[in-house]
């Protein structure tokens, strides 16, 4: 039986990339979306078509726990379960300190990290009798030492990410693994859109590789954490030699 992977966010750019990498490989595909249904389910058709996977498509807001229960509960009718969660799913409100508010702040922490938390808590019982998971969360350099004031929530969630990481590791060892990817500067449409050649030149230089990364290089790490069995509650950079901003 196929093994069933789950990817929030899967409508995005490495959420995406990472749904047709593992489809390619044979794994029956998941792909959560909030609002970005069309696009999720032109992909999930592709998947299927494609790679002759078994591809579903399923609406949540990952950041309140009963609207996770059913989405669990109608991937778990229709495929059995969720044996590799990707905790890709996030938001981003830009903007400068003075001007953001509280209930922004608590709104991308809800998402990027108590999202992350709800999908991995309601994975984990399917993934404990079957003796066998992988979590991986998608968090970010932000998270680590680069740094934007305007983003300090997004910063502070992908810190807070890493840190859960770490914990569940512990809690869900030793049938599931939990490992965090950190992406530097990932070339994805939405990353890209809206800065100048002058902006992109000046991030590509911090970069040691002198280029923004692909999304389908974050998807190859995500395929070699599912098959790395040794390799548990880490913390893997995958950002080009990124110096940090601080």
């Amino acid at each position: 039986m196929k093994s069933v992977v789950l990817v929030t966010g899967g409508a995005g750019g490495i959420g995406s990339a990472v749904c047709e990498t593992l489809a390619k490989e044979g794994y029956d595909i998941v792909i959560h979306y909030f609002s970005s249904k069309e696009k999720a389910f032109s992909l999930c058709e592709k998947l299927k078509e494609t790679y002759s996977v078994n591809c579903m498509c399923v609406q949540a807001d990952v950041a309140k726990e009963e609207e996770v229960e059913a989405m669990f509960d109608a991937i778990e009718k229709e495929l059995g379960g969720v044996d590799i969660l990707v905790n890709n799913a996030a938001i981003d409100l830009p903007d400068m300190f003075h001007l953001k508010t509280a209930e922004q702040f608590r709104r991308v922490l809800d998402v990027n990290v108590v999202g992350a938390y709800n999908c991995s808590r309601r994975a984990y019982a399917h993934m404990k009798e079957k003796g066998f998971g992988r979590i991986m969360n998608i968090a970010s350099t932000n998270g680590i030492n680069t740094y934007y004031p305007m983003c300090f929530d997004y910063d502070a969630s992908k810190a807070a990410l890493i840190s859960l990481t770490h914990d569940l590791a512990v809690q869900f060892s030793p049938a599931v693994n939990v490992n965090a990817i950190a992406p530097g500067f990932i070339g994805t449409e939405k990353e890209l859109q809206g800065y100048d050649e002058e902006f992109l030149k000046e991030e590509c230089d911090k970069i040691l590789k002198k280029r923004y990364g692909r999304p389908e290089e974050v998807a190859d790490l995500v395929s070699f954490l599912i098959k790395a069995d040794y390799i548990n509650n880490s913390i893997i950079r995958i950002d080009g030699g990124q110096l940090g901003s601080v």
